[in-house]
């Protein structure tokens, strides 16, 4: 019973839910046996809310068995990226300087989550502060990607890829800000989305880069993360970024993707500058090709575009980035909360700041500030970070002309397969790579996502696709019609390469 409420998708076991072939009760204690089975060789989760998410599923029971009117997810149980808040559990954003820290409030999105009947099953990992493409750069320790524990997850949210990937969650939270949700989704073999920026609220997302962070879902197929969009979208006054729009059941624009014809004409265009250029592995652009061929087949008018600003997205967004970073995290300075050390001999409060940034920072963090504070700094802010806003400016122009001429932009979403743990950690510029084909569309504030396309060395391949500002919808609908025509496997060859997790599984 363990094992088949496991391997369901959301939607599936929603409705099992719903039918009352099971209930929340059942299904969240067979996701907490799961991770009780294989987190140890995963890590995924930084925390575990058993009771609570027991008392979650047992309300979410009760209310079904009342009579009242619930949502579509009811029951079905969720993970979210520990950079999120949550009232009464502890949210470390994987940094020591936030070691036991319990918020006295829930995000935004996690009220949605409640309000919907989603029992939270726990915090997962994350690169520090969402700074990193591997999820090494946590403070207690790498997540393995299910595929093969030698591996990276992705990231910075592969703790949400992994626990998904890893059937110890059926959807799960992450945020993206140059393509933490969409980077590890293609290396583990799921979906993950970046909606339009303000979109989705940011309030209660512990801030990396306030300008480009997105919250969005992560899931097994291209249905279930429409259907927690649905969920986790909409307008929050608290948010000053967030749209005021209304916004259709992405949902029904997946389901929408199952019917014939679905993508008949759309017009896909790939970035030039993008799929032609360096860094990507041969049999990364064979699947991605091989992937567009299958679009034709349906009918859909794919095409080759220039745009010329990409090439130059992410050094733009490696100034820009760092900057927003040195900005939002010098309120961690030990005199509000958080970690405070307290040096020998005699301290004032300068002396006990930097004794507990030095310790609580990692080294990727550390980097980060010192290179968006020299970015800033006086002389250097019109060379540098003013130089960085106007490559953004054209990005965005490149984007507006792109769309004039498609409806969607298609590309790899990672250059590579996952690489094995420790491979680049001597190389930063090699791993900010990892981000080629992601970065612009956090810098235009577009919607992207991306979907399994294949397999490359018994390794996962993912596809990205963009729209426009406003258009996540038109994304749903394209990915679950490829979904559909690659017969995409939810995963029977997940744990290839695992023998720790095909061992829990026996």
């Amino acid at each position: 019973m363990t094992d088949r409420l496991t391997a369901l998708t959301a939607a599936e076991l929603a409705e099992a839910i719903r039918t009352g072939e099971t209930t929340s009760v059942a299904a969240t204690e067979a996701h907490l046996a799961r991770i009780d089975a294989v987190d140890g060789a995963v890590n995924a989760f930084l925390a575990v809310d058993a009771d609570g998410a027991l008392a979650q599923a047992a309300e979410a029971d009760r209310r079904r068995a009342a009579g009242d009117e619930l949502s579509p997810l009811a029951g079905v149980p969720v993970a979210v990226k520990d950079n999120i808040v949550t009232e009464g559990l502890e949210t470390t954003a994987a940094s020591r300087i936030l070691a036991g820290w319990v918020p006295p409030y829930d995000a935004h999105v996690v009220e949605r989550l409640r309000a919907a009947g989603l029992p939270i099953l726990g915090k997962t990992n994350l690169d520090e502060f969402a700074m990193g493409s591997s999820t090494e750069h946590s403070a207690f320790g790498p997540t393995r990607n299910p595929w093969d524990l030698e591996r990276i997850p992705g990231g910075s949210g592969g703790g949400s890829a992994a626990a998904v990937a890893a059937f110890e969650a059926p959807l799960a939270l992450g945020t993206d800000t140059g393509g933490s949700i969409r980077q590890p989704a293609a290396v583990t073999g799921t979906v993950g989305v970046k909606p339009t920026y303000g979109g989705v609220s940011r309030y209660g997302s512990l801030a990396m880069g306030s300008s480009l962070d997105q919250i969005g879902p992560a899931a097994r197929t291209v249905l279930d993360a429409a259907l927690l969009h649905d969920v986790i979208g909409g307008h929050d006054r608290r948010d000053q970024t967030s749209i005021d729009h209304a916004w259709p059941s992405f949902a029904d624009a997946a389901r929408a993707g199952l019917g014939d014809g679905a993508v008949k004409g759309l017009r896909i265009g790939v970035p030039r500058q993008i799929a032609e250029g360096e860094g990507f592995e041969p049999a990364v652009i064979a699947d991605f090709r091989a992937a567009l061929d299958r679009l034709r087949d349906l009918g859909a008018e794919v095409t080759w575009i220039d745009t010329e600003t990409f090439e130059y997205a992410v050094a733009a967004y490696y100034l820009l980035m760092p900057a927003e970073v040195s900005s939002n995290l010098a309120r961690y300075d030990s005199v509000r909360y958080g970690l405070r050390v307290v040096p020998e001999g005699a301290a004032n409060v300068e002396r006990v700041m930097s004794a507990t940034r030095a310790a609580g920072f990692g080294d990727e963090a550390k980097r980060r500030i010192l290179l968006g504070t020299y970015a800033l700094s006086s002389g250097y802010y019109d060379a540098y970070y003013g130089k960085a806003q106007q490559v953004r400016t054209l990005v965005q122009r490149d984007f507006a002309d792109a769309f004039a001429q498609v409806d969607v932009l298609a590309a790899p979403t990672s250059p590579t397969v996952a690489w094995t743990l420790g491979e680049r950690g001597d190389d930063p510029t090699k791993m900010y790579a990892a981000d080629l084909t992601t970065i612009p569309a956090n810098l235009a504030g577009v919607p992207a996502i991306s979907l399994p396309s294949g397999l490359a060395d018994g390794l996962p391949v993912g596809i990205q696709f963009m729209a426009p500002a406003r258009e996540d919808a038109r994304l749903y609908t394209v990915g679950a019609a490829l979904e559909a025509a690659l017969d995409a496997d939810r995963g029977a060859a997940l744990l290839a390469g695992a023998p720790e997790l095909q061992e829990a599984t026996r």
